[in-house]
């Protein structure tokens, strides 16, 4: 299973070792990398003093949590859950290693191919599941362009925004037992 800037990583791991991935699940991921434009909320992070900034920024407890509501999660989402992602995105080393992701990811028509042809392989199903409420990667960019790399004829969907494990966790468990299943 994939999520956002997890996709691209999953692609990598399932290229370099084709052997050890099975099947693919995407959840509001991306493919076309080359065509990848950060959303505003991410844009800051890939800038040098401006993306430190922001992440002290968004360590305020009422900013991140704003922010996550707004872009990430429904109402329903408990406060710890949604601070246990501000945790994860700081790590254990205050949120470098995320600014350096933000940094560094490759957006080449190279990379595109790369992952495109990991989700054409063939020889593992691929299934998708995607929020209908994204703003951060839309279902009428990135969920079409994902579902195309991946030759699927249609795109299930949930109403909701951009951290679908959150809200629809028994959807994404279906979806994995479905893959199981094949």
């Amino acid at each position: 299973m994939v999520h956002d800037i997890g996709g691209p990583i999953g692609f990598e791991v399932a290229a370099a070792a084709p052997d050890r991935v099975r099947s693919i699940l995407l959840l509001n991921t991306i493919v076309a990398v080359d065509t990848f434009r950060r959303p505003w909320v991410m844009e800051p992070f890939a800038h040098r003093v401006l993306g430190r900034a922001w992440l002290t920024m968004a360590q305020a407890p009422v900013v991140f949590r704003t922010l996550m509501r707004t872009i990430g999660f429904g109402p329903g989402v408990p406060t710890k859950a949604v601070d246990a992602h501000l945790r994860l995105l700081l790590g254990e080393d205050d949120g470098r290693a995320f600014v350096r992701i933000m940094r560094s990811f490759e957006r080449t028509v190279d990379k595109r191919r790369r992952y495109e042809a990991v989700l054409g392989f063939g020889d593992r199903p691929v299934r998708m599941l995607w929020g209908r409420k994204d703003t951060a990667l839309p279902l009428r960019t990135y969920g079409v362009q994902a579902r195309l790399a991946a030759g699927l004829d249609d795109l299930p969907t949930v109403p909701g925004k951009h951290f679908l494990q959150e809200d629809f966790p028994a959807e994404i468990a279906t979806a994995v037992a479905a893959l199981a299943d094949r």
